[in-house]
């Protein structure tokens, strides 16, 4: 009988042992265990990483203005303010004022285009500075200075029997300085000016235009 019972609890211990091998297999096969002296390795998602370039720097032209070394850089158009489009007494004024800023942006860069288009042809003193200007920028040539500010309007926003509004201004025009080759400068500066004039416009298909500007007696 304890032959029997000896046999019989080495076969119930032969087979938990097996069950507990196969257990303990299973287990570290599911947590990575080693097997067969190796180690398992869940395997991880492959992660592509994505480069986004950075964008290259817009660099904005600086603006330089003109001096004895040479002619102003990079100028802006002075833009028409919002004001200045409006058939009233203020955008009379303000037009006044936009188209002065214009005239100077034709002095310092010798540009007279903007200025054309918002002037007509009747204007002898615009027709001199369309002239006069340019010609101070021919070859080395360049001028300094003569920059407009508008500080007083007076305007009673009457129109005239030819339709033109006139616009009383007063024109304040810093020195002007003329350069030639190797800022060498070829004459006399013109001294700063302070004088009363007055701008006479017309509102043609929605917007200004000037008609003459005269200084005052």
């Amino acid at each position: 009988m304890s032959l029997l019972m000896s046999s019989s609890l080495r076969s119930r211990l032969s087979l938990g042992a097996v069950v507990a091998t196969v257990t303990a297999v299973l287990a570290g096969c599911a947590s990575g265990a080693q097997l067969d002296g190796r180690e398992s390795v869940s395997p991880s998602a492959s992660v592509s990483a994505t480069v986004t370039p950075t964008p290259t720097p817009t660099l904005t032209p600086v603006y330089k203005p003109a001096s004895s070394t040479g002619r102003a850089e990079n100028v802006p158009v002075p833009a028409l303010p919002e004001a200045a489009k409006a058939n009233s007494k203020e955008g009379a004024e303000a037009f006044t004022a936009y188209w002065f800023q214009v005239m100077g942006y034709a002095y310092e860069t010798g540009d007279i285009g903007p200025l054309t288009k918002l002037t007509g042809p009747n204007c002898e003193m615009c027709e001199g500075v369309k002239k006069v200007v340019p010609n101070a920028y021919t070859g080395d040539r360049w001028l300094s200075g003569g920059s407009f500010s508008t500080p007083t309007f007076e305007s009673n926003f009457t129109p005239h029997n030819d339709g033109r509004i006139p616009v009383i201004v007063q024109v304040i025009q810093s020195e002007i300085r003329y350069w030639g080759p190797g800022g060498i400068e070829y004459r006399p500066p013109g001294d700063e000016t302070n004088t009363a004039n007055v701008a006479f416009l017309r509102f043609i298909d929605g917007s200004w235009m000037l008609d003459s500007v005269n200084p005052l007696a």
